[in-house]
């Protein structure tokens, strides 16, 4: 198939993203204000707890059986290679760039984590209803496209809420610590120069004064400390990485959907009552395909209206935003294909044309919308967020189509 050809077939998906969000944007605007901040917040909250759970467990259960199952084994891999490479490339970013230390947590998150969900379930199944495309029959195309984007999507979700939101909850509260210890200090030493008079010597200040409790042997110095049993002592270091990850992101709706898919797929007595037309409870599936079809055009407006914030700007420097693109669209991507291909030639991977594209796309995603949510979650970074995920969307509708054109090419 000609270069020209694919590169036609890859840039009609990412030209129906940006009409869609740059409508959303139009419908964000203060003078329309339609998709204002209010409305944005509540279409979200459905897209999170309606759309998103009936699109992935519906797309699920179609496609996933024991065989597809043993496919797709190298997914959750493959996901947890682009957030590692994409840490270490953004703290080679932080040596390089010096941002301030609350800015750590969001530039290695943007740079591990891509829009592993929302993106793939628009550009996969447009790649596959395009005339020409190299998947085959479109329907059965977009049948297991959309198992592999949401199983990309449960996936990634996973790893963002229990790696990301603690990368950036950390960065927030070192940064928030050092400035409550600065105000502290700053608060002290006036207070001492404001209470110790002129005339007392600085030996007589800081010599203390022991008080007759002081004076007495303490009773605890020879008793036997309780011993720990090695058990107890890991009993409570999970009990602490628990409280500290945030389980009810974790374990999101989506991901619950997931569950639910792999469940009816794998299950055959649950799968003959849910699954084709001659189910007896055939309805239930049809109607979380419904639901599910509303996910994709909802999320793009509120990726569009998000988006707006950036063009307020902010204070951030312009080599961070430059560091985050490189390694997003160029360093990652270059990597991703090594990775891939690699892996197929050593047969971890079993030859699929539209599974090896799927593996390839996840290396060459913008930064993941969700980081916008920690970063005001935390009050780290907000307007410096809104202005990354401007600048990277900007040119993921250039970086998107080449890229998926080479993509194209390579797995043809």
């Amino acid at each position: 198939m000609g270069f020209l050809n694919l590169f036609a077939i890859s840039s009609m998906p990412v030209i129906k993203v940006l009409l869609v969000t740059g409508l959303g944007s139009y419908l964000a605007l203060d003078r329309i204000d339609i998709l204002g901040e209010d409305a944005r917040k509540h279409l979200n909250n459905i897209v999170f707890f309606v759309f998103n759970p009936a699109l992935v467990s519906s797309n699920l259960a179609k496609t996933i059986t024991h065989e597809s199952m043993v496919q797709m084994w190298f997914m959750p891999f493959n996901i947890l290679i682009t957030f590692i490479i994409g840490s270490a490339l953004g703290w080679v970013v932080i040596q390089i760039t010096r941002p301030p230390p609350h800015l750590y947590g969001l530039v290695i998150g943007c740079c591990a984590a891509g829009n592993l969900g929302n993106m793939l379930l628009i550009i996969i199944p447009a790649v596959c209803k395009e005339r020409g495309s190299p998947f085959g029959d479109p329907d059965v195309c977009s049948e297991y496209g959309m198992g592999y984007a949401s199983l990309s999507m449960a996936i990634g979700a996973i790893y963002l809420w229990s790696y990301v939101y603690n990368i950036i909850r950390i960065s927030s509260s070192r940064n928030s610590k050092e400035v409550h210890i600065n105000d502290l200090s700053i608060t002290k030493s006036s207070s001492e120069s404001s209470t110790v008079p002129s005339d007392i010597s600085s030996a007589e200040v800081t010599e203390p004064l022991l008080s007759p409790n002081q004076l007495a042997l303490p009773r605890t110095r020879f008793e036997e400390k309780p011993q720990v049993s090695f058990s107890d002592k890991i009993r409570q270091h999970l009990d602490m990485l628990l409280q500290k990850m945030n389980l009810k992101r974790l374990f999101a709706p989506s991901t619950t959907g997931v569950i639910a898919g792999f469940v009816v797929g794998l299950v055959p007595q649950i799968r003959k009552l849910l699954i084709g037309e001659t189910a007896p409870v055939h309805v239930i599936q049809d109607t979380a395909l419904l639901l599910g079809d509303g996910a994709i055009p909802a999320v793009t407006l509120v990726m569009g209206g998000n988006l707006l914030k950036g063009l307020k700007g902010s204070e951030i420097q312009k080599s961070i935003i430059l560091g985050i693109i490189i390694v997003r669209y160029v360093a990652l991507p270059l990597l991703g294909i090594v990775i891939v291909k690699g892996a197929t030639r050593f047969g971890l991977v079993h030859h699929n044309p539209l599974y090896e594209f799927v593996l390839l796309l996840q290396f060459a995603l913008p930064p993941a919308m969700n980081i916008g949510t920690m970063s005001q979650l935390f009050g780290a970074g907000e307007s410096e967020c809104s202005v990354i995920m401007l600048w990277c969307y900007a040119l993921a509708s250039i970086t998107l189509t080449l890229w998926s054109t080479l993509f194209l090419w390579l797995v043809a």
